[in-house]
């Protein structure tokens, strides 16, 4: 069993983020990010703390708009608006959900297709599904990097994703898809779950439950990468696979935290700088 090193693989990711920054700098050109996040969720400042440090560690300028959890509907979207042209604004990121009285929709809709490096705008989703893509959502993207770092090679393996969002699980299956596996998503209303997720030579569980994936659900030498961000029953952070348990089952596993955390953050900085670099008609 190997664990892979998610802050490891991230920090590749980072490094050449910067380099190609730097290159970027010497043309006039500093990617930049702009974050809106409203209201006061603790989880998403501590994401967007996150963000803000790995925009200074690669050299990008970045600015946070924090607004009141009581912002209307009509004064993000005329931040949106302004944010959609300014210039020195590459890649606009609304950290979600959004307090109840907003609609995540009518946000994600109005974000310039070509500043959406959450890569959740339709017509950015759309161009996943075809294979012709500027920007990856960056927690699939993650994935992604995650698998090659292992060097296993996906064409004509079984991988399986549990989970269906658009965030994660449709996006997820696609990319699998274009590396030229056989796909299976299951879901809450899957039946044999344990019967189909035990086949899979790649197994990605992003189900949102507490170590719900088990060994007898694993098959022997797959490789497991695990999107969970919870909590088990002392309030300690875990993610969906039981890791303990599945472990040695496994070739590669990652863990959580230091699996695929890291990389959803390192891959926002790639889609920052690609944004970057197609604004300013860069190849």
């Amino acid at each position: 069993m190997n664990i892979i090193d998610g802050k490891a693989v991230a920090l590749n990711v980072k490094n050449q983020v910067k380099l190609e920054c730097e290159a970027l700098k010497k043309k006039g050109i500093t990617p930049g990010l702009a974050v809106i996040i409203v209201g006061d969720d603790p989880a998403s400042q501590v994401y967007v703390r996150n963000k803000e440090k790995a925009c200074e560690e690669c050299g990008f300028h970045s600015v946070k708009y924090a607004l009141d959890a009581n912002t209307t509907q009509q004064e993000l979207n005329a931040l949106i608006d302004e944010l959609n042209n300014d210039d020195s604004i590459n890649g606009i990121l609304c950290q979600l959900p959004l307090p109840s009285h907003l609609d995540d929709k009518e946000v994600i809709n109005r974000i310039d297709p070509i500043k959406d490096v959450d890569a959740f705008h339709p017509v950015n989703v759309g161009a996943i599904m075809i294979g012709d893509y500027n920007f990856l959502p960056c927690t699939p993207a993650g994935v992604m990097e995650l698998i090659h770092s292992t060097g296993v090679e996906l064409e004509g393996k079984k991988a399986v994703v549990m989970g269906r969002s658009n965030i994660v699980g449709k996006p997820m299956a696609m990319l699998l898809l274009h590396e030229n596996a056989t796909v299976e998503i299951t879901h809450s209303k899957t039946k044999n779950l344990s019967e189909i997720t035990s086949d899979a030579d790649i197994l990605v569980a992003a189900v949102g439950k507490a170590k719900f994936v088990k060994a007898d659900m694993v098959k022997q030498g797959a490789v497991v990468i695990d999107v969970g961000m919870d909590r088990d029953e002392n309030g300690k952070l875990c993610g969906d696979v039981d890791f303990e348990d599945v472990k040695e089952k496994c070739s590669y596993i990652t863990p959580v935290p230091g699996g695929v955390g890291p990389m959803t953050i390192a891959m926002l900085m790639k889609n920052t700088l690609t944004a970057a670099k197609i604004q300013n008609n860069i190849e």
